[in-house]
């Protein structure tokens, strides 16, 4: 850790991170528990990721390998900016755009293709991280219905959405019920991998810097999307008109989930898949195929 003049540089001490790491070991013990600390200032606007990126520097240590992604991809301005913060403030860490070789995940509104394994941490981040935010403004009143595992108000809303549109409309930010009693925010992450949060060998951090929580969901815990018997929870729907599902113009992959564009030059709609170290990785096995 690199010292000036007796300050670390990055705002956040030792006595900074053990409170992190605490507050993290709770929040462990009692999945899904929004667990409240001391969020610091950091050197970049709330909202930019700032609780996630507490979560990474005291997590972080020697030897660690460090992946940072925005929605799926290494390369967007948010993520090169966190990566090189955390490599000026830990030099003594590597960085990859390889999933399969980071230890510790730090990312936005995308949880990897790649399945992740029992060594790996996946950090999240997340600008709002109460699921019962849209249903009730008192935190002390969601605070009690969380501890009553009251969720008839959240379960109401999803109705509403199939009264009104014939199926649950939420797009990302899907309440999920974790371990059986509290339901979280998941961070924006699509639909398509709400599904990956469950029983995950890895373990999975939220962090909500601006408002000073952090939860999580423990390796080989039950997360289970909050839906009805008769209208089951479904994730997106990348098929065409003939029902078949769309490949990745790039790769020709039709099992991720897919970035939809415009070409500039036919107006046509064009689909990618959304994580590119996965991308790549199909596309070098189809290379590979047909050589």
């Amino acid at each position: 850790m690199t010292e000036t003049n007796g300050y670390q540089f990055g705002f956040l001490d030792e006595y900074a991170k053990k409170e992190v790491r605490r507050s993290v070991l709770k929040a462990i013990a009692l999945p899904g528990y929004q667990v409240p600390y001391s969020s610091r200032e950091m050197p970049m606007g709330r909202g930019f990721g700032t609780g996630g990126l507490q979560l990474t520097l005291a997590l972080i240590g020697a030897g660690e390998v460090l992946k940072v992604i925005d929605q799926g991809s290494d390369d967007s301005v948010n993520a090169v900016n966190l990566r090189t913060f955390v490599e000026m403030t830990c030099p003594d860490i590597s960085t990859t755009t390889k999933t399969q070789e980071a230890t510790l995940i730090q990312s936005r509104h995308r949880i990897p293709e790649k399945a992740l394994t029992e060594r790996q941490v996946l950090v999240l981040q997340v600008p709002y991280p109460d699921a019962l935010t849209v249903v009730e403004a008192s935190e002390d009143r969601r605070k009690a219905m969380h501890g009553e595992a009251d969720y008839s108000r959240l379960l109401v809303k999803l109705y509403e959405d199939i009264v009104t549109f014939d199926e649950i409309t939420i797009s990302h930010r899907y309440p999920t019920r974790i371990n059986g009693h509290y339901i979280i925010d998941p961070s924006p992450i699509p639909r398509f991998d709400v599904p990956k949060m469950h029983q995950s060998p890895a373990l999975i951090l939220l962090g909500a810097g601006r408002e000073k929580k952090i939860y999580a969901v423990p390796p080989y815990t039950e997360a289970i999307p909050l839906a009805f018997e008769d209208v089951p929870f479904r994730v997106e729907d990348f098929s065409d008109a003939q029902g078949r599902r769309r490949p990745c113009q790039r790769c020709g992959c039709r099992l991720s989930y897919l970035d939809e564009f415009i070409n500039s030059t036919t107006g046509d709609k064009v689909y990618q898949c959304s994580d590119v170290d996965w991308c790549n990785d199909q596309l070098e096995m189809a290379r590979e195929q047909a050589a």
